[in-house]
């Protein structure tokens, strides 16, 4: 299992010269991470601005700097390079993991000229055959399952939850893991379990809340309310078919900060996995 990478995100050197921020630092290191914990090999595609205009150079866009007959010829052999690379692995790579704006591996957007426009970028259109997606997108994958967990049944549904979304490389924080399942906690107990619970929402790139029953459980509606507000993306999962109203399953709230789902095997597909 393996993933063809832009060269930068292991290394941003490749980069052009004072576009690189702290932000996208972190998007890079956790894009590593994902691969590290599940074991993903990352190939780093050749940088084919850095071969064409050298290491040190300063920003500028497809228009300005590669729409020549050479970087076109460039082009051609590296292309060529990276089939190569993939007919000898005898399997197709997970994804493309690109890096938005740039001029040449770009996935939603690249700078053709002094804007932006949607679209890959120059080398990554290449690729049509081959999934691509942007490293910030990869580096999302930490999730949080909000659910109820006070019965066996509930439990065992979340487990079967978190092994769903494991095997399609999400790394989930589950909260009856850490001791969330006791009527006889002590106060000092209560608030060592919130800190927890709060931090790890904190951390979280999405949200995924089990909105089952009559009504959904209040400490998951609090926990969905919660990461809504800190700007995370929430994916609901909804499998009872009993409706609140005509145009609501469970509430109204809880439907309008979500996507909503209503079987388990839909999760992945609304997640983004690259298994899906």
């Amino acid at each position: 299992m393996y993933v063809l990478v832009a060269p930068c995100i292991e290394n941003p050197a490749y980069r052009a010269r004072g576009i690189t921020t702290d932000e996208d630092i972190g998007h890079f290191h956790r894009a590593v991470e994902r691969c590290r914990r599940f074991s993903i090999e990352m190939v780093p595609l050749p940088c084919p601005e850095t071969i064409y205009l050298g290491a040190d150079r300063p920003p500028g866009s497809f228009l300005e700097r590669l729409a020549t007959p050479g970087f076109a010829a460039l082009l051609d052999r590296l292309e060529e390079e990276v089939r190569a690379t993939i007919r000898e692995r005898q399997e197709p790579p997970l994804a493309i993991i690109g890096v938005d704006s740039s001029p040449a591996c770009g996935v939603n957007t690249a700078y053709y000229s002094s804007e932006k426009r949607s679209g890959r970028g120059a080398f990554l259109a290449r690729f049509p055959d081959i999934r691509a997606v942007d490293v910030k997108d990869f580096a999302r994958y930490r999730i949080y399952l909000a659910a109820p967990l006070f019965s066996e049944a509930e439990q065992a549904y979340n487990l079967a939850l978190h092994d769903l979304l494991e095997r399609h490389l999400f790394d989930v924080y589950l909260p009856q893991d850490v001791g969330d399942t006791s009527h006889t906690r002590s106060r000092d107990e209560h608030a060592t379990i919130f800190t927890q619970h709060l931090r790890a929402l904190q951390d979280a790139d999405i949200v995924v809340a089990v909105i089952d029953g009559a009504d959904a459980d209040s400490g998951t509606s609090w926990e969905m309310g919660y990461a809504y507000a800190l700007g995370k993306q929430v994916v609901a999962l909804r499998t009872d078919f009993r409706i609140a109203g005509h145009h609501e399953r469970v509430n109204l709230m809880l439907e309008e900060s979500a996507a909503v789902v209503t079987a388990k095997e839909d999760l992945p597909a609304a997640l983004g996995s690259l298994l899906a």
